[in-house]
């Protein structure tokens, strides 16, 4: 991974177990989900290592002719979960307090749905420092294809390129910002993991601490 890293223009952020956890609420919602279905339900660890893909991509290969049956019952146990459940990661709220009040084009792109994003954003106090917050079913694909990247860049009249950085947790954030063309950091936990086989980081920022040492860094 480079040590220098170009300046951004933008940055766009996954949202869960990247700025927020709401693993619970997803949790909860989802195994409700499984039983309803008549299937096993998920431990706490299958569910943070599965949930991956946007439920319009996931719930048809899971539930198969009842996908739309599971999503009714998924999205009615999580509307009345997720605001209780939602907290903000440690470093999170100062790291966008300080990029926006630097100026930087900040957004969010993420396979939870737009309206539920947005919903989460204004309860933990962060609309104001978003220009964009793109969630599952806003833009035509959802992550990890680019669409999503273009949808929140367009308020901006960015284009999606190496001036914008796209932090996130996961394999399909790498995937998506490779896509797009922008540059994949990871926030958290180390690459060495499988999900970053194909699709590595190009920076890693274990916190949000280093992740503001390495944009003050970029050149």
């Amino acid at each position: 991974m480079a040590e220098a890293p170009a300046r951004p223009r933008a940055l766009l952020f996954d949202w869960d177990n990247t700025l927020a956890d709401n693993w619970s609420a997803i949790g909860e919602a989802l195994n409700a989900t499984l039983v309803a279905m008549g299937q096993a339900p998920w431990s706490a660890a299958e569910v943070r290592a599965r949930v991956r893909v946007s439920l319009r991509e996931s719930f048809p290969a899971m539930f198969g002719a009842r996908w739309l049956e599971a999503r009714r019952v998924f999205y009615g146990r999580f509307h009345d979960l997720h605001l209780a459940h939602l907290k903000a990661l440690p470093g999170a709220a100062a790291a966008l307090a300080r990029l926006s009040d630097d100026g930087f084009y900040l957004g969010v792109v993420s396979n939870k749905r737009g309206d539920l994003l947005r919903r989460e954003a204004v309860h933990l106090g962060w609309d104001a420092h978003f220009s964009a917050l793109v969630g599952a079913g806003d833009a035509v694909r959802d992550k990890p294809a680019r669409e999503p990247i273009d949808l929140a860049l367009s308020p901006g009249a960015i284009s999606a390129g190496r001036a914008v950085w796209f932090v996130g947790d996961a394999g399909i954030d790498m995937a998506c910002a490779r896509a797009a063309g922008c540059v994949p950091v990871l926030i958290g936990p180390g690459p060495e993991r499988e999900e970053f086989r194909d699709h590595p980081p190009e920076h890693h920022a274990p916190d949000f601490s280093a992740l503001l040492d390495l944009v003050a860094r970029a050149r």
